[in-house]
């Protein structure tokens, strides 16, 4: 088929539920590593490592001109995007040791609305009245989301510090957005990912190296899952977001991204049987809904 050719009207709906189940893996993939012993920092070194490892020959037959061609401000700018998806992965992956899958994937997610946020502190772009009723939604599922988890011991060992660590891990992903859009803007693709995976990954190698945490060693198990989760929710997940919106509006991309933890909290109820207080229900859904607000609300 000719490239320039548009695919068939089904066919980016088609890719969006791929995409959209392979990310969904991503917290059920972490937890099973977890158990295998694996420490939260190596998972999300791994995760990262091995995506920039399969990117690597595409970038370099595809985009090798361009990354000649870094200016000393694209390098800075590509160090700092992978030191914050660096933090992100850390902060989040950890999170699921203290608190359940629905929580931290629900809390995590929330990046529309820091970037919303950021946009009118930072550039003063006013935000919308939709982005506001959002944010205050969002911000009242948060509080009932961490008083539910505060009162559920089954939550996890420790759900109010693991709750913080997947909003901090949000702030950290939102900051990675707001920089990689404009280094993504003189990049292709290719380059673009292998550039930010390998340096959150050479960032949480140092961080892993530091911490004393074994990069190797682990069960057979454990690697399947560490491959798993670099080819599925790092590479067929996003990928499979970015190509969408050639063919489909951010809006729509933005509402489909918003099944994530949906998704996620469906496969911890059938792996883990992790289920939902009442108040952590409601929480999750105002949060769900302020979050999609946010996203329509959103000005370019």
């Amino acid at each position: 088929m000719n490239p320039s050719t548009p695919p068939a009207r089904w066919l980016p709906f088609v890719v969006l539920g791929l995409g959209l189940t392979a990310i969904s893996f991503g917290a059920i993939f972490a937890r099973i590593a977890q158990a295998e012993g694996v420490d939260s920092l190596v998972v999300a070194t791994w995760r990262l490592g091995l995506a920039a490892l399969i990117v690597t020959p595409i970038a370099l037959l595809q985009s090798r001109r361009d990354l000649a061609a870094l200016s000393a401000r694209q390098m800075l700018m590509a160090l700092a995007a992978g030191l914050f998806l660096a933090a992100h992965f850390a902060t989040w992956i950890t999170s699921l040791e203290y608190t359940s899958v629905a929580s931290s994937t629900a809390l995590v997610t929330t990046n529309p609305l820091w970037i919303g946020l950021a946009s009118f502190l930072l550039f003063r772009e006013a935000p919308t009245r939709m982005m506001l009723g959002g944010i205050a939604l969002s911000f009242g599922g948060s509080l009932l989301i961490f008083w539910s988890d505060s009162q559920n011991a089954g939550a996890g060992s420790d759900p109010m510090f693991g709750n913080l660590l997947a909003l901090i891990g949000s702030w950290c992903f939102s900051a990675y957005l707001l920089i990689g859009r404009r280094l993504r803007a003189g990049l292709g693709l290719a380059a673009y990912i292998w550039l930010a995976y390998g340096v959150a990954a050479l960032f949480l190698l140092a961080a892993s190296g530091l911490a004393g945490s074994a990069l190797t060693g682990h069960s057979l198990a454990a690697w399947a899952v560490l491959a798993g989760m670099a080819l599925g929710p790092q590479l067929l997940g996003h990928t499979a977001y970015n190509w969408s919106l050639r063919h489909v509006s951010a809006t729509f991309v933005a509402v489909v991204t918003l099944g994530e933890p949906v998704g996620s909290a469906a496969m911890a109820w059938v792996f883990f049987g992790e289920g939902f207080a009442p108040l952590q229900l409601a929480g999750f859904t105002l949060l769900l809904v302020g979050i999609y607000l946010a996203a329509r609300g959103e000005r370019r």
